[in-house]
């Protein structure tokens, strides 16, 4: 178990659902320090499967997210194993009885964490990953006074019926095990053929960029090895979330007018699509822009589909994603 982390006790929180979700936790952890003026943090959160250390990639001393300039707080997403969670809620809401939760739940919780309990004024840049990125977007929407800069890559502000339909594709292979590890090996299979391009398989990247030995070498120890360890119903409540709770606009604020909630978002804009994501291609980020008053469309040159901007491990995307950010931190807000 990791142990690296902090818990916010936000207590009982009612979400989106209605739903009373009792004695809920978010877990996260901060690089750097917050400075006397409350204003140097990056918001950095988790995505669909992953874990604050998942983000440490993107941070360190001589990257754009620099600890020893920016605080720099990395919130786990509710689902993910360690904020609350099917695996850790006790009943009557633990497992497949564990509520819906949105992202709009997600990010007025992280709100908390970093007014209430972290005391930051400010927000100097909002960052994340595919299902991190929606919460950027949200963050943007919601809090326009407090948010400097966002930076979504190779995700979107809501989810398309594409993508619906990709992750009805996951929660279907994962539940059609005979066993629980059955369905995570086959989720896993299914992600393969998504997260990465017909190129990078030609190609044979997974050989000669990641070193495994063959392709099924590759899809055990990559694929299947990422996702062993969870527990399934952990990886089905994230899923609902992408599906049913990834839309900006689906909250009291906007009322569904998805075109008012990206005029709202008035902080400087680095978009940053995958040029051959199939999960979020760069055309719906590009509809996305079209209403955000301040915002640049910079996809990323790469053949790497989704994983362009996924966990650094295709180094010359790692340093367009950042050499990009480094200018739009510079960037007057």
């Amino acid at each position: 178990m990791q142990t690296d982390y902090q818990i916010f006790e936000a207590g009982d929180v009612v979400l989106q659902s209605g739903i009373t979700l009792p004695d809920c936790r978010i877990a996260y952890k901060t690089y750097g320090r917050l400075n006397s003026a409350k204003d140097n943090a990056i918001l950095y959160p988790t995505w669909f499967s992953g874990r604050h250390t998942d983000n440490e990639w993107l941070i360190g001393p001589q990257m754009a997210l620099n600890p020893e300039q920016y605080f720099i707080i990395v919130p786990n997403m509710l689902g993910n194993g360690l904020s609350s969670s099917p695996s850790n809620t006790p009943p009557p809401f633990n497992g497949a009885y564990f509520p819906q939760v949105t992202l709009y739940d997600n990010v007025r919780l992280q709100h908390r964490l970093l007014t209430g309990h972290l005391g930051v004024r400010h927000i100097q840049l909002a960052v994340g990953w595919s299902m991190a990125a929606a919460q950027v977007y949200q963050w943007g929407a919601l809090y326009p006074d407090m948010v400097a800069r966002i930076a979504p890559f190779c995700g979107t502000p809501r989810t398309s019926p594409h993508t619906f339909v990709f992750l009805e594709g996951l929660a279907a292979a994962l539940k059609g095990g005979i066993t629980p590890e059955q369905g995570l090996r086959a989720m896993a299979r299914v992600l393969a053929g998504w997260a990465f391009t017909q190129d990078f398989y030609r190609e044979e990247l997974f050989r000669t960029a990641l070193g495994f030995a063959s392709l099924e070498d590759f899809l055990r120890g990559f694929w299947e090895a990422s996702f062993l360890s969870w527990d399934p119903q952990d990886i089905l409540s994230m899923i609902k979330t992408g599906q049913y709770g990834a839309d900006i606009s689906a909250n009291e604020v906007f009322q569904h007018d998805h075109v008012r909630a990206l005029n709202a978002i008035r902080a400087r804009a680095l978009v940053m699509p995958g040029s051959t994501d199939m999960y979020f291609p760069v055309e719906d980020h590009r509809l996305a822009v079209e209403h955000m008053p301040n915002a640049t469309l910079v996809p990323v040159p790469s053949i790497w589909g989704h994983f362009a901007g996924g966990r650094g491990i295709h180094p010359p995307d790692t340093a367009f994603i950042d050499d990009h950010l480094k200018v739009l931190l510079a960037s007057q807000s």
